[in-house]
């Protein structure tokens, strides 16, 4: 399980250290693509195979599941770590989550997620208010 937040530096190689306590979960190869709120989305290669079979699953003759199956899978890249803990994040997907300097990576149960500082922070801000309320809205999921 991912959790937790850490702070780190992008180089202008687009090499980011991954934090060392998401290194072991994730493996020596793992997947990163587009996600949702202008973030990365980082998998380790398991629990990839398992979204990509319930993304397949989903019917193709329906436009959102195209355009969402689209949109997930061409951001997509696999990744490896080098000897120092680092990933090289394809230019797409820096671009994408407007990753220039110092980013934000944060555990979310199955997956790492990867945030622009700035994105991040003001994300946190407008959420914070609403987050008792977001809280209430999903108690029906037997938390």
């Amino acid at each position: 399980m991912f959790m937790g937040e850490y702070r780190h530096n992008i180089d202008e190689k687009g090499r980011m250290i991954i934090p060392a306590k998401f290194r072991e979960n994730l493996g020596s190869s793992f997947v990163i693509t587009r996600g949702l709120d202008q973030c990365l989305f980082v998998y380790p290669e398991e629990e990839w195979r398992h979204l990509e079979q319930k993304l397949k699953a989903l019917p193709f003759t329906k436009k959102d599941a195209r355009a969402f199956t689209r949109f997930f899978f061409s951001g997509a890249a696999e990744c490896e770590l080098d000897k120092q803990g680092r990933a090289n994040i394809a230019g797409v997907l820096r671009s994408y989550a407007k990753l220039e300097k110092e980013c934000v990576v944060i555990g979310v149960s199955n997956r790492v997620e990867i945030w622009s500082k700035e994105i991040w922070e003001t994300y946190v801000e407008e959420s914070e208010d609403s987050f008792a309320e977001i809280a209430e809205g999903i108690v029906d999921f037997d938390l």
